[in-house]
Parts: C-alpha cells; structure tokens; sequence
C-alpha cells in the first residue's frame, strides 16, 4: 500500500520541518509526501530544499484558501493509493504508518482517524493542553479512546482516506469551521467504513497560549453549528454538556445569594471536579505543575466551547 501523505502549511516552516524529519525516521517506507503552502507570506521553501533529496515530496504552493480545501488540491495531485492527513505542527512515532497500514489490512478501513498525544519533552502547558482535549473528566475521554470505533469522527490533524474515498465524496466541503466533522460523517453517509485506529496516534505539539487554545475551543464549539448546516442532526445532547458545565458555573456565585444550600452543594460539586482534574492529571503526567495548569485548560476548554455553540446558534437565527 502506497501513503500520500497531505500536509496544508500556513506560515509555519519550522513545525512543517519537525513534521518531516519524523516521516524521514518512519519504518514503513512506500509513501510519497505532499506540502501545500497555502498562501503563506513566510513560505516553506528552505525546509522543503533540505529534505527534498531525503523523502519523495512534491511541494505546490498557492493563494489562501483555508485548510480543507488545500487538502483537497493535494489529494488531487496524489500518486497513493490511500491518503493520511496531517497538520504541520503534529510529530509521528517511528512506527506510525507501519500501524496504520496493519489497521487498514486488518480492519478492511475506507477512512480512518487517529488520536492526539502529549510527547515526554513537551511542555507543561502543551501537556495540559492535551489533557483538557483527552480527558474523561473534560471530553468524557472519547476523544481518540472511544469504545466503538466506527462512532469515531476523524478529525484533520490525524485523519485519512482511501483514493476511492475522495474520489466519490469530493473530499471537504468547506475550507475550515469543522470541516474534517463534516466529511467524516458525508463519508460514513456515503457507505464507507471509517474508525477510529487508536494506536495511530501523533504527538500533537499545539502552540497555543492560554487564550489562544480558549478561541480555538470557541471556535471549536461554533463550528458543531456550521457543520450542522450540512448534517441537521449534527448537534447531539454531548455537545451541550459544556454549556451546562457553562451555567453551572455561572450559577455559583447565584446560589450564594439566593440559596445557601445549592450554593455549598454546587461549589462542593466543582470542587470535586477541580479535584479530580488536578490529580489525574498530576499522576498521568507526573507533574503537580501540569496538573495544576491542567484545572486552568480543562475549565478553559469547556467555558469556551459551552460558550461558542450557543453563540453561534443565536448568531444563525438572527442572521435569517
């Protein structure tokens, strides 16, 4: 089985470049890789011009035009026979693509997504970060680890496709705002087997600062509504878990004035939460300091998507 590795690159050529030198250290070798520099004013070139005569890349630049559509133009230039996307600032393990083409063997898989993982020399707040997106006390834990992997949907920093695949779905429908959502459920519609494969996992080295991952958790929670434009049933009752977690929060300082006794009940309640998040984090990572900046991105995470999906509801009605 041939690999068609598609990576989109928007101004960052220093992740693109760790990015490659771990597809250069793979164990499985019939793969090809594709970089698209998406409109990028600090383009990839150097990076590309060292590994050039190391992996068989073919690099194509062009005007921005959001993330899943310069997946697309990738794929239609693609030589393999099944593709993996990835996102520039995500490292592989050695044996990732040799897991992988196991599954899809094994498996009989049309599509697949991966999980994300926090690397040992990552940073404290990037392992926190991880946890926030992981963790059963935050997500429910179902994020890469679910129970039956055909419910899975593949998100883009770790997701693939067969050639047939894209090929009768067209590939992303949208340039960005939950578009990996949005072709993974178009993908199971159209009657391909896609799973989740939990040993193709990456390390996902997320640059973010404390605000900039509670934007991305607002924009992640208003994009569930832009991919309910495509799929109506797109918004279940898990994804309004956040905004209750949302009021419950706000009602606290509430309930102080009007109810002592919901007041000591609730806070006892987040309390607990807190508590919960800061150790299982701390002995997951060995780190009481990441399981402290843990409690900061896992109530971060789920305020700011609680906030985005009501938001961009009420956003859509008014804009009728």
């Amino acid at each position: 089985m041939k690999f068609s590795v598609i990576i989109p690159v928007y101004n960052r050529p220093d992740e693109l470049g760790e990015l490659l030198q771990s597809l250069k250290t793979q164990n499985y070798h019939d793969f090809e890789v594709i970089v698209i520099e998406d409109g990028s004013t600090i383009d990839s070139s150097e990076i590309i011009e060292v590994f050039k005569s190391q992996l068989p890349i073919q690099y194509l630049i062009q005007p921005n035009t959001g993330q899943g559509f310069a997946r697309n133009n990738g794929m239609e230039i693609a030589k393999g026979d099944f593709f993996v996307i990835l996102d520039s600032d995500v490292l592989l393990p050695e044996d990732y693509l040799q897991k992988l083409s196991q599954a899809i063997q094994d498996r009989n898989l049309d599509a697949f997504g991966g999980p994300d993982a926090a690397g040992e020399n990552f940073s404290a707040l990037q392992k926190a970060m991880d946890f926030a997106m992981t963790s059963v006390w935050t997500t429910g834990g179902i994020r890469g680890k679910m129970k039956d992997p055909s419910k899975y949907q593949a998100r883009g920093f770790n997701m693939g496709v067969s050639k047939a695949v894209f090929e009768v779905t067209g590939g992303f429908a949208d340039p960005n705002q939950g578009e990996d959502i949005e072709w993974s459920i178009r993908i199971k519609k159209a009657g391909f087997k896609l799973e989740l494969v939990r040993e193709a996992f990456v390390y996902h080295k997320r640059k973010n600062t404390l605000l900039s991952f509670a934007k991305q958790a607002f924009s992640f929670g208003r994009n569930r509504v832009n991919v309910s434009r495509f799929h109506p049933g797109a918004i279940k009752l898990v994804h309004w878990l956040p905004t209750a977690f949302l009021l419950f929060s706000l009602s606290i300082p509430v309930f102080y004035y009007f109810n002592n006794s919901l007041f000591v009940q609730s806070l006892g309640l987040l309390l607990f939460w807190s508590m919960g998040v800061i150790l299982t984090s701390s002995i997951q990572n060995s780190s009481i300091k990441v399981g402290l900046l843990s409690l900061m991105t896992s109530a971060s995470q789920l305020w700011s998507y609680g906030l985005g999906l009501p938001f961009e509801l009420l956003k859509k009605a008014f804009s009728r």
